[in-house]
């Protein structure tokens, strides 16, 4: 049977997962409240990015996966991915312009300055941008579109010491506004700094990891 993994019972939770099954991977049920992040570690290859796309429903899988108390298998798949949304390592562009990618990019571009990005990033092609840049775009892209659980793979790997902290500081602000997050990382003090909680994969199995 899968371990456990849950909040602490002060708040009801906002996502909560319970016997996820899928291929390749083997987690414990666990819940996050409102304000709750969980870090994920693991060794390159031991299932962390797997896990996430599982609880974004982009790959098939079984369980019981909730967000505010409804069903993820009562909604639909677009749905559930723009609430629960996940950004992976290298995120996706579809089109020439930066802004083409954003529902308002003026209204964005607030957000971007305090991410590190210009105003006038909107009219950049794509093709222009750094790894750094893309990542906090693609962070950006899932913030305004309103996700209630962020799930993310390696947000600042790309990113110098500054633009480290611009991201965090916006992962805070988005926890104490009532969202939860998941993510992967290999920094421990990033860990620490981010949640009170973790997994660590080893060969496709998820452990809740004890944090000092």
């Amino acid at each position: 049977m899968p371990g456990q993994c849950s909040s602490d019972g002060r708040d009801a939770p906002l996502f909560s997962v319970r016997g996820l099954a899928r291929t390749g991977i083997e987690v414990p049920d666990f819940a996050l409240a409102a304000g709750e992040a969980l870090a994920v570690s693991g060794p390159s290859g031991s299932g962390k990015s797997l896990f996430l796309r599982a609880l974004a429903d982009l790959d098939p899988n079984d369980g019981a996966l909730t967000l505010g108390g409804e069903d993820r298998n009562a909604m639909p798949a677009p749905r559930w991915r723009r609430r629960v949304t996940y950004v992976p390592a290298e995120s996706g562009w579809w089109a020439e312009r930066v802004g083409e990618h954003f529902e308002d990019w003026d209204a964005a571009a607030p957000s971007a300055a305090r991410l590190g990005i210009p105003a006038e990033a909107g009219g950049w092609p794509v093709s222009r941008l750094s790894t750094g840049e893309r990542q906090r775009l693609a962070l950006l892209r899932a913030l305004v579109q309103g996700a209630q659980v962020l799930l993310l793979d390696e947000p600042t790997s790309g990113l110098d010491v500054e633009a480290t902290w611009a991201v965090e500081a916006r992962l805070r602000e988005f926890l104490s506004g009532g969202g939860a997050l998941v993510f992967v990382t290999h920094d421990p003090a990033q860990a620490r700094r981010l949640a009170r909680r973790g997994l660590r994969f080893e060969k496709g199995v998820a452990r809740e990891e004890a944090r000092g």
